[in-house]
């Protein structure tokens, strides 16, 4: 069951100066230093994946381990830098809830997306299965495309460039801001083109969002994150974003790429668009219905400032 979280995960402290609420404090500047820690922690990650091997010239497993590594250790290390060190507050959403339960209701939710979409291609014609792979090699994709940009990904979009955005702007500029970087992360993809990158904005980032905004859950949407990509890539022998698939399924797609997708996968399928679209305005109903939606920080504290002006109403006389 979806409930509604908490809408702001951090206040500034009313003890903090004013260059501590501009400097250290604002969402501006939270969402400054994850970046600058992120790329420090990836610079170190990357020397020390090639000091170990773990690069393109290893053994695919190694790959993948190294791809990996490289992608979550920097996002989760700077995460946890800014949300205890800086906000001094336990990330109640990365690690509390029910993470590992979470976790697996995402992993559910995008195999079942998925599957539905490549049950529409199916049904119209587009997708066929022309074999069967029990030797593909799962374990790379599984830490690539799955762990790797469902937990590094969901960490940088939804936990720390959405979260920041939404507490300073509120939720509707963060849903756009946040999808919007992400299509635009899957530019240089092999077989990008603005189409696709627009329906991954679209499908994914404004679903993504709306995921988080409705549960204040990453495992969850990381969960969802991990197996669309798993299940297009390893399952259905679909490239994940543009890049190569060795799936289970040999399968084939026919027809024009805005409906297979073409080269870049089903991601840019108008199927998969509208599939996801549906589930975003199922979730956007939710939001709207929970009251999630968080207004910008100048209307907070706009409100706060009225209600603590508004007179305490007199006590009802006492009857005998």
């Amino acid at each position: 069951m979806i409930v509604p979280g908490p809408q702001v995960a951090f206040s500034t402290p009313a003890s903090a100066s004013a260059w501590q609420r501009w400097l250290l404090y604002s969402p501006l500047a939270r969402l400054v230093a994850f970046v600058i820690l992120f790329v420090a922690c990836a610079m170190l990650a990357g020397f020390a994946i090639h000091a170990l091997g773990w690069t393109r010239d290893g053994t695919p497993l190694q790959a993948g381990l190294g791809q990996m590594l490289g992608r979550v250790l920097p996002a989760l290390v700077a995460y946890l830098v800014v949300t205890r060190a800086i906000e001094r507050r336990w990330p109640a959403e990365l690690l509390a809830r029910k993470p590992a339960s979470r976790a697996l209701a995402g992993l559910a939710g995008g195999a079942l997306l998925f599957s539905a979409i490549v049950g529409v291609l199916w049904l119209l014609g587009v997708y066929r299965v022309t074999g069967f792979n029990p030797h593909a090699d799962w374990a790379p994709a599984l830490l690539m495309v799955g762990i790797g940009a469902g937990v590094g990904e969901e960490i940088m979009f939804r936990g720390a460039l959405y979260r920041f955005v939404e507490e300073g702007l509120g939720t509707w500029i963060a849903l756009l801001l946040s999808a919007l970087f992400f299509g635009l992360a899957h530019m240089n993809n092999p077989g990008a083109t603005a189409w696709s990158s627009a329906a991954i904005a679209i499908e994914a980032g404004l679903l993504f969002g709306l995921l988080y905004n409705v549960t204040r859950s990453l495992p969850l949407c990381m969960g969802l994150h991990a197996a669309w990509n798993f299940c297009q890539g390893t399952v259905y022998g679909i490239p994940v974003s543009g890049m190569k698939a060795d799936g289970w399924l040999v399968s084939t797609r026919t027809g024009p790429d805005w409906l297979g997708g073409g080269v870049f996968g089903a991601e840019a399928s108008v199927v998969a668009l509208a599939l996801c679209t549906a589930c975003t305005l199922w979730l956007l109903r939710i939001a709207l219905r929970n009251g999630t939606i968080v207004v910008p920080a100048w209307i907070r504290r706009r409100n706060a400032a009225a209600a603590a002006t508004q007179p305490t109403p007199a006590p009802a006389p006492a009857t005998s």
